[in-house]
């Protein structure tokens, strides 16, 4: 579970700092949020196949774990996109309404990763 847990927070730095730059250098939160998703993403399966749980590398697991990425990116990027109206009308600054809203979809998104991959994908 801790490299799970390691893996994820390196995940989520890759995608939520390539998130928030994209956004400030002018793209919509969407198209930043996509992006970063696939960069954390990739980050954190490279990272889980081989350190977390040690798995050969194989043409149908990456094709089943891209489909539960899809599957985790269409919850992440619809409770992010969905929870920024709200956080910004509490007056937030927008760095802290992103920030939330990332926090937010990650969190919800890492619960359900961890049981596809767990159980589904690399189990034994």
């Amino acid at each position: 579970m801790f490299r799970f847990i390691a893996t994820g927070v390196v995940g989520a730095v890759v995608d939520f700092g390539s998130t928030y730059l994209l956004f400030l250098a002018g793209m919509s939160d969407g198209v930043s949020k996509t992006i970063g998703f696939i960069l954390g993403t990739l980050t954190a399966y490279l990272i889980n196949r081989r350190w977390t749980f040690q798995a050969e590398a194989s043409v149908k697991r990456f094709l089943i774990t891209m489909f539960s990425y899809l599957v985790t990116y269409g919850v992440q990027v619809t409770l992010y996109t969905v929870s920024i109206p709200w956080l910004e009308d509490m007056d937030l600054d927008k760095f802290w309404v992103r920030a939330i809203s990332f926090v937010i979809a990650q969190g919800t998104a890492t619960v359900l990763n961890f049981i596809i991959q767990r159980w589904i994908i690399f189990r034994n």
